[in-house]
């Protein structure tokens, strides 16, 4: 009998999280597509429903109009996590700023914030600004840290198990006394895109974001990629020429070195327009500054030549170009996609979008919150979820 009922137990805890993880991912729906969307019965979907309200983990809002007839009775309503039940908080790392996201358990994010970091702080720094960060955004929000369940964090750089993801983490658990996960931070801003952004039809996607310097991340089967020592999605150390310069990262002519924002600067320089960071040559390339334009170009081509080669090997669906030059649209966007077109596989037709990042800035530290959520209770198998 006893092993019956932990059998019992361990199946509702299973159809809990299954419940759980459809809000999650699709946000407040009724009752007949959580049903559809978890695939559990009538019986047992309304009995778990109820027990979650007593919890106070999930409540009902107001009548929803899905357009479908409606008899006589109760108007239908829409089941949706408590947002009151908790915080999930992600946190960016990045190169010289560092951003922070709130979310409740519902995915609305209600708070961000940015500060600065010195460009030669090490993950523990960054880490303690962080916590600064965090508190200050909570106090001048009024938002209490009570209900906090988790916290991700996106650092650059390979995420092994190295002495810097733990000195990260560990600052922030000992501050907030919460679970931590810790991820590449151009990998979460991927995720981030899948959860919420320009890649939320596809499973299958190559994200690349392009700014001061260049990584990614890869999503197969609607799964984040890793690699076997956290290293996938690290585009911007390509080689693109194995004479050329040495790298930090210990390789030669890396893609990084080629098109990230300071060879941009230096190439323009080199014909003849001096620019004296990432917002000049953005308003250089906008302008049509012919000088600018053909560096972009140049260097867009650069990128999509080892974008096909990923697009040859991985075979997603979608493209998604993120960071500060992806803003520039079709003039960086276009030689992209020609240069896959031309370059993978071209023998064999597929569709395949090439598309800008929908998220911004603050895709890092949002991809950091969909880390700790999916970390937490993935989502089960469904139909692509609709707008949250």
């Amino acid at each position: 009998m006893e092993k019956r009922a932990d059998a019992l137990q361990r199946l509702r805890q299973t159809h809990e999280g299954a419940v759980l993880a459809a809000l999650r991912g699709e946000g407040p729906m009724s009752r007949t597509r959580l049903i559809e969307r978890t695939g559990l019965s009538r019986t047992t979907l309304f009995a778990i429903i109820s027990e979650l309200m007593e919890r106070g983990a999930v409540i009902e809002s107001g009548a929803e109009d899905d357009g479908r007839p409606r008899g006589r009775g109760r108007p239908a309503t829409r089941v949706s996590l408590n947002p009151d039940a908790g915080l999930l908080i992600g946190v960016d790392l990045g190169r010289r700023r560092i951003r922070v996201a709130i979310a409740n358990i519902a995915r609305q994010v209600v708070a961000t914030a940015v500060d600065d970091s010195a460009p030669d702080a090490d993950e523990s720094e960054q880490a303690d600004l962080a916590v600064a960060l965090i508190r200050k955004v909570c106090d001048d929000r009024g938002i209490g840290l009570r209900a906090l369940e988790a916290i991700g964090i996106g650092l650059v750089g390979v995420m092994d198990a190295s002495d810097r993801r733990r000195r990260a983490a560990e600052r922030l658990e000992s501050a907030f006394a919460t679970r931590v996960e810790v991820d590449n931070n151009a990998r979460l801003a991927a995720l981030a895109e899948q959860t919420w952004g320009a890649a939320r039809s596809a499973e299958d996607v190559v994200y690349v974001r392009w700014a001061v310097g260049v990584g990614g991340g890869f999503i197969s089967g609607g799964r984040l990629l890793r690699g076997g020592h956290g290293a996938s999605g690290e585009l911007g150390h390509v080689s693109v020429d194995p004479t050329g310069p040495r790298c930090h990262c210990g390789g030669r002519g890396c893609l990084e070195g080629r098109i990230g924002v300071p060879a941009l600067l230096e190439a323009a320089a080199s014909r003849g327009v001096r620019l004296t960071g990432t917002d000049d040559l953005l308003e250089a390339a906008r302008s049509r500054t012919p000088a600018v334009t053909g560096v972009v170009v140049e260097a867009a081509r650069t990128l999509g030549t080892v974008l096909a080669g990923t697009v040859a090997q991985l075979d997603p669906r979608r493209v998604v170009v993120g960071g500060d030059l992806a803003t520039l649209g079709g003039l960086v966007l276009d030689p992209i996609r020609s240069a896959i077109g031309e370059l993978a596989l071209p023998g064999e037709p597929r569709a395949l979008d090439v598309v800008p990042a929908d998220l911004g800035p603050a895709a890092s530290a949002m991809g950091a919150i969909a880390l700790v959520l999916k970390e937490q209770d993935p989502l089960p198998p469904g139909p692509t979820p609709a707008d949250p």
